[in-house]
């Protein structure tokens, strides 16, 4: 069975824009993390006997459950949206199952009705809600642990078109100065501009009185550190469907993980890297390098003629072999998040830095926001659809950025071996 990428997509998602505590991300949306019944897609052995992990996955997998108890406290703490707030009230006033136990560790309710949840339970709009909410809660009760003092606002929104989302945002932490975890649910009909834009890039849609309904769901996070030394990291998981006039329905995934440092390491740069292979690896060995050089196209500042950092991976208009088989790959992809990125910043948060260094991250952060408010495809959609909620599509920015004019590196420094790698992307796992 081969991958497929469809001709045209929506382009990046606009960005969003129980039991114990743990248990919601421990088991994933069809099972437990690291559990046989993930098959393979026809490559390699993987595709006969159920996923292997690699051991730096598997090995950070496993102390997963121990790190969700000791951050639930903190996230807790950081002002979680009451349970019993909201027009949907408390999934303990509903049945007490699987789903609502599952539901508790989320950082508020789902943004669908339990009750129409649990009625298509194998749809894949259900599987992939409940995937983007347990990721969003992994990531930040990972990102509380590590800073210790942070405070996530928790702010759940709705959208008079239809849907909404629920926005994480921790500012001014001990090791964060901001980092935001965000999803969104929404669905409505597509506005004609919007549908004449995939129509452009591939898509046969075919209108009805002037209409098209459409759901799209996605978790999209960019978490910025305060040391130099510490980098910052991106990522987004979207899912999309269409309905057109014939009652055809069309549907894609699309999302990524890439990283972007201040300052060149090598082992940071092999770890990561390795890290989203091993997870792109349970599905085909074809699948890391095709989305690793896609990503490296993709995340290109055109007027520097630089790379925003040092890449990962980002796949867009995924539809084949089957929808199940795409859904389990994303999967993977959002459980190699916390494993790829957090020892990262428990080994450089306590680094000593200069302030040329502190310089150096403010001006490489300015690149950041060229590229997110220029380039990126889901911000300027985003920005452009009616009914797009704007500071969840801005969570990415910075803080603090800073532009100088002129300012160019010394030759053969540390900061100039960066530009360099960022100029000529390397081969980071062989």
């Amino acid at each position: 069975m081969a991958w497929r990428l469809g001709a045209g997509a929506w382009g990046r998602m606009a960005r969003t824009g129980g039991g114990e505590p743990g248990a919601c991300w421990r088991r994933g949306a069809a099972g437990p993390i690291g559990a046989g019944g993930t098959r393979g897609l026809g490559h390699g052995p993987a595709a006969g006997g159920g996923p292997r992990l690699g051991p730096g996955l598997a090995a950070a997998l496993a102390g997963l459950a121990g790190l969700a108890a000791a951050a639930f406290g903190h996230v807790q703490r950081a002002g979680m949206v009451a349970w019993s707030s909201g027009p949907r009230g408390r999934p303990e006033e509903e049945e007490d199952d699987e789903l609502a136990r599952r539901c508790r560790c989320f950082m508020a309710p789902p943004v669908t009705d339990l009750r129409e949840l649990r009625a298509r339970p194998g749809d894949m709009k259900t599987r992939m809600e409940l995937l983007i909410l347990e990721t969003q809660a992994q990531v930040c009760q990972a990102l509380a642990q590590v800073d210790g003092g942070a405070r996530f606002s928790v702010d759940r929104w709705e959208r008079k078109e239809g849907g909404g989302g629920i926005s994480c945002v921790l500012q001014d932490g001990h090791v964060f100065e901001k980092a935001g975890v965000s999803i969104s649910v929404v669905h409505g009909n597509l506005s004609e501009e919007a549908a004449k834009q995939m129509r452009s890039r591939g898509k046969n849609l075919k209108t009805k009185d002037g209409k098209l309904p459409f759901s799209a769901m996605g978790v999209s996070s960019v978490i910025h550190p305060k040391n130099p030394h510490a980098p910052t990291i991106h990522f987004n998981y979207r899912y999309f469907e269409v309905e057109d006039a014939d009652g055809n329905k069309q549907w894609w995934f699309g999302g990524g993980c890439d990283l972007t440092p201040t300052y060149l390491n090598q082992e940071d740069a092999v770890h990561f890297h390795r890290t989203l292979k091993e997870a792109c690896d349970r599905h085909g060995p074809d699948l890391y390098p095709k989305f690793k050089k896609w990503c490296d196209e993709y995340f290109f500042i055109a007027h520097r003629g630089e790379r925003r950092g040092i890449g990962g991976i980002f796949f867009d208009d995924l539809d084949s072999p089957s929808k199940d088989e795409v859904f389990r790959f994303v999967e993977s992809c959002a459980q190699a998040v916390v494993p790829s990125y957090i020892p990262l910043v428990k080994k450089h948060r306590n680094d000593s830095f200069t302030p040329q260094e502190k310089l150096w991250q403010q001006l490489r952060r300015g690149r950041y926001v060229e590229f997110n408010l220029l380039y990126d495809r889901g911000t300027k959609f985003g920005l452009f659809t009616p009914g797009s909620r704007i500071e969840s599509i801005l969570m990415s920015l910075p803080l603090t950025a800073r532009w100088e004019y002129m300012h160019s590196p010394s030759e053969n420094s540390k900061e100039a071996e960066i530009l360099e790698v960022l100029r000529h992307p390397r081969d980071w796992v062989h």
